[in-house]
């Protein structure tokens, strides 16, 4: 069943979901609001879409032209209604393509490459979810990192940007294999449910054949007191109870 929700606390901006089968989270919202954007910002290509919460949240942050890619055709759907019902279509192009290979077939180059894409690598014995479309979003079924972050390379031009949401136990892996497709990590976060929990997220930033030299910021946390952080209220754009 679909239905519209807001994009939380920005006014007037709303996105289509169906909670059986996509449904975006503070993974996105987290990311969008880490990632990079400047005045040289022109193009941006967010890869594992979904339904379009990145390339929305970054409209309030940019005019530049965002390009979603969602490998999934009924989420890509709900993306593309989204983007119709805030008139966005002159600013976001989504396309339903499998991200392997998309550096190809755009032939275009970007100044930042945003991924939110499936955490957990998958093997016959992973407790996947009973829907596909979450399962393909949340396990390596369709993509690997090594393939989100080779990919991303590709689309990258020389300085460009490339934000990525991925977990914590990932970390070293992450970092490898950013160094051998040339993007040089620079930014680094931590992010935690409570103060005093474990981190469940990181935030990385790297720099397509950036100078070596990695910023290690303060910790991002979720839940303060059994509510959100000032932090988080700022991203959502909500105000403090």
């Amino acid at each position: 069943m679909e239905v519209v929700n807001d994009l939380l606390g920005y006014p007037g901006l709303k996105i289509v979901q169906n909670p059986e089968m996509f449904s975006f989270s503070i993974d996105s919202m987290i990311l969008g609001y880490f990632a990079t954007i400047n005045k040289k910002t022109r193009k941006i290509i967010d890869l594992c879409t979904g339904n379009a919460p990145i390339p929305l949240y970054l409209t309030l942050r940019t005019d530049a032209h965002i390009t979603g890619i969602e490998i999934q055709k009924r989420v890509y759907e709900l993306g593309v209604k989204s983007v119709k019902m805030n008139n966005k279509e002159d600013v976001i192009s989504l396309l339903n393509e499998d991200l392997k290979g998309i550096s190809e077939k755009l032939k275009e180059s970007f100044d930042l490459v945003t991924c939110n894409p499936p955490f957990f690598k998958y093997i016959e014995s992973s407790n996947i979810n009973k829907s596909e479309f979450k399962t393909i979003a949340r396990h390596e079924v369709k993509v690997t990192l090594e393939e989100c972050v080779k990919e991303a390379s590709k689309l990258l031009q020389t300085g460009g940007y490339f934000a990525m949401v991925h977990r914590p136990e990932r970390l070293v892996e992450v970092l490898e294999v950013m160094k051998k497709y040339k993007i040089e990590p620079k930014r680094l976060q931590f992010v935690y449910p409570k103060i005093d929990s474990e981190p469940n997220h990181i935030l990385i930033e790297g720099i397509k054949d950036g100078n070596p030299g990695l910023k290690v910021l303060k910790p991002l946390i979720v839940y303060e007191n059994g509510k959100w952080s000032k932090d988080i209220l700022k991203i959502y754009n909500l105000k403090e109870e």
